[in-house]
């Protein structure tokens, strides 16, 4: 089993940044590609991020491209996401995800990605 605990969530104004971290444990060995997704109210999960292993490929949605920056530390088995000039609807509960690919942790409906618990971003306008 793969174990993923998120942070550095909060509440911040339109156009201000968060940096979230998410630290893996476990059986890391078995997951190369580490993502994250987000879910916001009423709405379901949506990939928003992934990194390869050497983190030499990365993948973005379409509406965080250019705002947000994955990276990842594999000496601290931790994955970030730099989220700038935030806007009010990228208030959401943000995901993080482990995976053998980046294919699978992009899937928000692959059956064998690891998830961790959440993390809450909200932006007020």
């Amino acid at each position: 089993q793969v174990q993923l605990v998120e942070s550095g969530g909060g509440l911040v104004q339109a156009g201000g940044s968060l940096r979230l971290s998410c630290a893996a444990s476990g059986r890391t060995f078995s997951v190369h590609s580490m993502g994250w997704l987000r879910q916001a109210p009423e709405k379901e999960r949506e990939f928003v991020a992934a990194i390869s292993w050497s983190g030499s490929s990365t993948y973005y949605a379409d509406s965080v491209r250019g705002r947000f920056t994955i990276s990842r530390d594999n000496a601290k088995n931790t994955v970030y996401l730099q989220l700038t000039s935030l806007k009010p609807e990228d208030t959401a509960v943000y995901y993080c995800a482990a995976g053998w690919s980046t294919a699978q942790v992009m899937d928000v409906t692959s059956p064998g990605t690891y998830w961790g618990q959440g993390t809450q971003v909200a932006v007020s306008s």
